[in-house]
């Protein structure tokens, strides 16, 4: 893969940045009052917020692998 060097670095800084906040965000939703109903089920709030860190963790693992491939290839 012909990406430059610096472009691939930015691409691993970027997936690394993101696998280490998603996480965190997770558990301050996981945990907010608004995440689950009376009766302790999972409210609209939660879904959308596990679909979006969800997507948001798969493409910083593809943007990794980017980035990986860029400085070996």
């Amino acid at each position: 893969m012909n990406i430059p060097v610096g472009w691939s670095i930015l691409l691993l800084i970027t997936a690394v940045w993101n696998l280490l906040i998603w996480p965190r965000f997770w558990r301050r939703v996981a945990s907010d009052p608004r995440a689950r109903d009376e009766a302790g089920g999972v409210t609209p709030f939660l879904q959308v917020h596990a679909g979006l860190i969800g997507v948001s963790l798969a493409l910083a693992v593809a943007v990794g692998v980017l980035g990986v491939l860029g400085l070996v290839g």
